[in-house]
């Protein structure tokens, strides 16, 4: 089974189930965000993870095989179109050279790494409308003269 076929299957059983990506985390013993990456077929999960995945949501083997191989991380598009994913996009855009700046400024010349990584998604309660509380956290990673 391909990533994107076990992206369908998680995503059918999760909604049928009536899950939460919490739910599936609990499972895997793993936060919420990183299961749901790997689920969408951005990153994998060890064995164990990836059969109570695949047991939770009542999926054969072949799913759990599949969560438990390397993603190939690519985009099919540009700009995508999704508003949430186009609002990163664009993000990224307007603040991307201020992170950096400040980035370099605290740390020096370096890069956050996207592999020594973590990130959490929370709720955060406003009396003039819910807020979207994103935590990013990754390692620095300084570049090396040589």
């Amino acid at each position: 089974m391909n990533k994107s076929k076990m992206k369908e299957a998680i995503l059918e059983a999760k909604e049928a189930k009536g899950l939460k990506w919490a739910d599936i985390a609990r499972a895997t013993g793993l936060s919420a965000e990183y299961t749901c990456s790997a689920c969408m077929g951005m990153n994998h999960l060890d064995k164990k993870p990836a059969d109570a995945v695949a047991k939770l949501l009542g999926l054969p083997k072949e799913v759990s095989v599949a969560l438990q191989r390397f993603p190939h991380k690519t985009f099919a598009q540009t700009v995508p179109t999704d508003p949430v994913i186009y609002r990163w996009y664009e993000m990224v855009g307007v603040y991307g050279e201020t992170i950096k700046e400040l980035i370099h400024e605290e740390f020096g010349d370096g890069i956050m790494s996207a592999i020594d990584f973590t990130m959490k998604i929370e709720r955060e309660p406003d009396p003039k409308g819910d807020r979207v509380h994103v935590t990013l956290s990754g390692k620095f990673l300084p570049y090396k003269s040589w």
